[in-house]
């Protein structure tokens, strides 16, 4: 059990997914309490059993990805509730909708860039103003990398969600020399293990902070770190 256990404050924020569970399961093995703010799966016809993290330790906070008023409230409510935040881990793993272009919803383009695209703007702002405020902390983006099928009709969405969401994390680890806090990058394929991937994420955090900032952390088979190209 880590010594820091009551001091160590961890935020999840990302939507429902295997790969989100797993991460928790990793938090709450770390420390007693941890906030968690989890994406629904808004595109689940009919909607799915919730995917949701076992035990007690996880505190449910809410967040509403398209708004930048929600960022700032996630933040606070985060603190009140674990006192300091330490550590921020992102988990991009977008739902998949498989329709043709032409079938597509605008609710349901709108739900996509909301929720998975836009919301890690704004969420990503407030946190670095935070950890800039305290000279430290660790911003973990994690992104499942989607993989292209052949099945019919495509999944058009999700994968625009993830590469921009990788776009954006590899650009913020490459500036993160500059920054008085610590930036990883994590990504793994959708179809790896998740509970490994996330045991992964949090051994490669706390082995050595400072030799694994800046970089982005490829898991796979062969369970490699390596530096952003």
């Amino acid at each position: 059990m880590n010594t820091n256990i009551m001091t160590r404050g961890i935020l999840l924020a990302g939507n429902e997914s295997s790969l989100s569970v797993a991460v928790a399961t990793e938090a709450a093995k770390r420390v007693e309490r941890f906030g968690a703010a989890l994406i629904p799966n808004r595109f689940a016809d009919p909607p799915g059993e919730k995917i949701l993290p076992p035990g007690e330790a996880l505190i449910p906070l809410v967040w509403n990805p398209g708004s930048p008023v929600s960022a700032r409230t996630l933040l606070i409510a985060a603190e009140n509730r674990l006192e300091h935040i330490n550590e921020a881990l992102l988990i991009c793993a977008p739902p998949v909708l498989r329709k043709f272009p032409e079938d597509l919803t605008s609710s349901e383009i709108e739900l996509m860039v909301n929720d998975h695209i836009k919301g890690w703007f704004f969420l990503v702002k407030e946190l670095s103003a935070h950890f800039k405020a305290r000279q430290a902390g660790i911003l973990a983006l994690v992104f499942s990398e989607p993989e292209i099928s052949k099945d019919e009709p495509p999944d058009v969405l999700g994968p625009g969600a993830s590469a921009a969401f990788r776009a954006f994390a590899e650009n913020l680890t490459a500036g993160a020399p500059r920054e008085p806090f610590q930036i990883m990058g994590f990504s793994g394929p959708r179809s790896a293990d998740p509970n490994a991937f996330g045991a992964f994420i949090f051994k490669t955090i706390e082995d050595g902070t400072k030799r694994n900032a800046g970089k982005w952390h490829k898991f796979g088979k062969s369970f490699f770190s390596r530096p952003r190209p």
